[in-house]
């Protein structure tokens, strides 16, 4: 069993993996589109994470994980009930591109647009205010920004618009 890692379960999977590897799923680009009112807002307070977005010749690239054998049901069980909080995101089986060549089936958590936490569209200084000012049972939002954004970069992955909304978000705090 393979997952698609592109936000946090980079570097929090909390499952047993048996192996990982650079990927690309193709068709969904990697945004701030969703809002987050359980893990790093509130309903009073809405945050932002990150999804999967639906998007004609986008590709994301992020983490192939592989499910230790033996783990398959206890990861999924565990993965529905992180990422299927609110409905907000569609669990999909989609093809990845392994890095290295082949391809394999991944588990992907994709957003539901016609969700009412769907947000696409906001523009990155929107993104910056929101992220800035909230937190959720998870921690605060500029936290998983920031822990993204390095995993990226650990990989090799430059996203520009998320390296700047972590510039203009520590302005926001007025962090060197």
């Amino acid at each position: 069993m393979w997952v698609f890692g592109y936000g946090s379960l980079m570097w929090k999977p909390g499952f047993p993996l048996a192996e990982r590897r650079m990927a690309r799923l193709m068709g969904y680009a990697r945004t701030f589109c969703m809002r987050s009112i359980h893990h790093r807002g509130t309903p009073e307070r809405p945050g932002l994470v990150l999804a999967l977005d639906a998007t004609e010749k986008a590709w994301c690239d992020g983490i192939a994980l592989r499910v230790s054998p033996g783990h398959e049901d206890e990861t999924l069980a565990y993965l529905r009930e992180r990422e299927l909080i609110s409905a907000a995101y569609l669990e999909r089986r989609l093809p990845i591109v392994l890095e290295g060549g082949g391809e394999v089936e991944a588990l992907c958590y994709v957003v539901d647009a016609d969700h009412v936490q769907y947000c696409g569209g906001l523009d990155l200084e929107e993104q910056a205010r929101i992220i800035a000012g909230a937190e959720g049972g998870m921690g605060p939002n500029d936290e998983y920004l920031i822990n993204t954004v390095t995993h990226l970069d650990e990989m090799g992955i430059h996203d520009p618009d998320l390296q700047w909304l972590v510039r203009r978000v520590r302005n926001y705090h007025q962090v060197p």
